[in-house]
């Protein structure tokens, strides 16, 4: 998700690993069409694999180990989990998914830029 504008690019997959971070670089540099972003992200292995290769219009930006607190989406993630999946019962994996989904697809462009808002980020 962009803090600038709220915009935001979900891809749900299965599992965690190089092979599926690829294929969500992919599907967001195909989302973006000729426009470049700068993609934030942690050090998680998938993320910093060797094998992993950014499209031409994705910049990637490792942050600093151990400091999630410097990436916007985690704000967002801390309350996709406070309001959607925190207190309830699940009796299929698969549930988890389709609430955060759901969660998901109802926020506003507004409000995203508004949680995920950072002054380090400002222009």
């Amino acid at each position: 998700m962009c803090p600038a504008t709220g915009e935001d690019f979900t891809l749900t997959l299965s599992r965690v690993c190089t092979g599926r971070m690829q294929v969500f670089l992919d599907h967001m540099a195909a989302h973006l069409g000729g426009r470049g972003c700068i993609l934030v992200m942690d050090r998680a292995g998938w993320h910093a694999s060797g094998g992993l290769r950014a499209p031409p219009n994705i910049r990637v930006a490792l942050l600093p180990p151990y400091s999630p607190e410097l990436n916007p989406v985690e704000r967002l993630w801390q309350w996709v989990r406070r309001h959607a999946i925190r207190n309830r019962l699940f009796l299929r994996i698969e549930q988890v998914g389709e609430a955060v989904d759901k969660c998901l697809a109802a926020l506003a462009p507004d409000f995203l830029r508004g949680i995920c808002r950072c002054n380090y980020l400002s222009n």
